[in-house]
C-alpha cells in the first residue's frame, strides 16, 4: 500500500554514515529511455501511452526479480498531497506528479529504486544510495536496464545512441548526481565560482529538487550535463572526480572557519540548535537553514548525541507534504509553520538525543 511508503521520511538504505557522509547526502544514476516505434510523452496519445506502459509492466511481470521487489501505482490514482511526498522523497519528478491521465511508478520495497513510466521519457530507471557510491547505484540501474531491455524494444540508433525527449539524454541516457551539504563553502561565498567551474566542465549544480528548484539548507546537486559522446564509464569518472575535488575544498573551508571564525561558527550552530528545540513558529526556510547549521555542527564535533541520519529524516519530514501527511490534515502556511516548529522539537528532543552535548574548552562542556 502506497501508506507504508508515505509515512518513512527516510528509507534504511539511507541510515549509512562513512568517511563521505559528512558532506555527501545521497548518490542518485538516473537512465532515460524509450520504446521504439511510439512518439514520445510529449506528443503521444493516450492510447499510445495506454500501450507503453501495458508494455513496461508485461515486461516486469516477466522478470521474477521485478515482480517480487516492485509495487505499482498509477499516478491518477494518487491524491496530490500523496504525490508531493513522493516528489518530497525524490521517489518520482514532479514532472510526473503533474500527469492527471497516464504515468505511473514502480518503486523497490527498500525505496532505493524507482521506475517512472511516461513522464518526460517513456521509462527512467532511477537507483539511489546513501552517501557516495556512484558505482554501486550505476550497476543496480544497469541490471534493471539489462533485464528490460530483453523484453522491450528501446529506441537506439548506432549513431545518436538512446534517443530521448530532452536532447541533453541522447546518448547514453545516463544522468549522475550527487546531493552534497555545502555549507562552508556556501558561508565563505565560494559556490558562485564553483557553479561556473561547473559548467565549463559539463557539469551542473542544481537545488536539493533538482532543475528549476533552488538551494534549500545549502544542498546542492552537482550532476553531469553532457550524455553523448561519452561513455558510461567517462560520466562516472567526470562525476567523481568533480565531486571529489568539491568535496576536497568543503573540507578546506571547515577548517578555515574553524581556525579563523571558530566563536562565530560555534555562535551559528548553538544558535540554530536553540532555535530548533524552542521555537513554536518556522518558516521552511529558517528551518533549513537552522537544520544545515546544526548538520555543521554536527559534523565538526561541536555538537554531539545528535545523528546527521536525524537531521536527513528532518529535512524531508519538514516538506509541505510530509507535515500535512504528520498533521492529518490539510494546512494553511501559517499552520504548516506552526506544526513544522512542534515536529521538529518533538524530534530533537526524543530520549536519545534528549541532551546534546555542546563543546566546550576542556571541563567546561555542559549539556543543553
Amino acid at each position: 500500500m502506497i501508506e507504508s511508503f508515505l509515512e518513512r521520511a527516510t528509507p534504511i538504505w539511507m541510515c549509512v554514515e562513512d568517511d563521505y557522509s559528512d558532506i555527501v547526502i545521497s548518490t542518485r544514476i538516473r537512465l532515460a529511455r524509450n520504446l521504439d516505434g511510439y512518439r514520445f510523452p510529449l506528443a503521444f496519445t493516450e492510447d499510445e501511452a495506454l500501450q507503453v506502459e501495458q508494455a513496461v509492466t508485461h515486461a516486469i511481470k516477466d522478470s521474477t526479480e521485478l515482480r517480487e521487489n516492485y509495487s505499482y501505482f498509477a499516478i491518477k490514482d494518487l491524491t496530490s498531497l500523496q504525490r508531493q511526498i513522493l516528489v518530497e522523497k525524490h521517489l518520482i519528478s514532479p514532472q510526473l506528479a503533474k500527469k492527471e491521465r497516464v504515468g505511473s511508478m514502480l518503486l523497490s520495497d527498500d525505496e532505493s529504486t524507482s521506475i517512472m513510466v511516461n513522464e518526460e521519457d517513456h521509462l527512467r530507471i532511477q537507483c539511489m544510495t546513501a552517501s557516495f557510491q556512484l558505482q554501486k547505484a550505476y550497476e543496480q540501474a544497469n541490471k534493471i536496464d539489462r533485464t528490460l531491455e530483453k523484453a522491450l524494444p528501446y529506441a537506439f540508433r548506432d549513431t545518436f545512441g538512446y534517443l530521448t525527449s530532452c536532447p541533453t539524454n541522447i546518448g547514453t541516457g545516463l544522468r549522475a548526481s550527487v546531493m552534497m551539504h555545502l555549507p562552508a563553502l556556501t558561508l565563505t561565498g565560494q559556490m558562485n565560482q564553483i557553479i561556473n567551474a561547473m559548467t565549463r566542465l559539463g557539469m551542473t549544480v542544481r537545488g536539493i529538487y533538482g532543475e528549476g528548484s533552488e538551494n534549500i539548507g545549502n544542498v546542492y546537486q552537482v550532476s553531469n550535463q553532457i550524455t553523448l559522446g561519452k561513455t558510461e564509464d567517462d560520466i562516472l569518472a567526470d562525476i567523481q572526480s568533480v565531486a571529489e575535488k568539491i568535496i576536497q575544498k568543503e573540507r578546506h573551508a571547515r577548517g578555515k572557519l574553524m581556525e579563523k571564525a571558530e566563536l562565530a561558527l560555534e555562535d551559528r550552530v548553538y544558535r540554530a540548535l536553540g532555535t530548533l528545540t524552542h521555537a513554536r513558529i518556522l518558516t521552511s526556510e529558517e528551518a533549513a537553514t537552522c537544520l544545515s547549521n546544526v548538520r555543521l555542527g554536527v559534523d565538526l564535533q561541536l555538537i554531539k548525541g545528535i545523528k546527521a541520519t536525524k537531521l536527513n529524516e528532518c529535512v524531508v519530514s519538514m516538506q509541505p507534504g510530509f507535515l500535512q501527511n504528520y498533521a492529518g490534515d490539510v494546512l494553511p502556511p501559517t499552520e504548516r509553520d506552526r506544526v513544522r516548529a512542534e515536529m521538529l522539537r518533538e524530534a530533537l528532543s526524543r530520549e536519545n538525543m534528549s541532551k546534546p552535548i555542546i563543546r566546550g574548552k576542556g571541563e567546561d562542556s555542559f549539556d543543553v
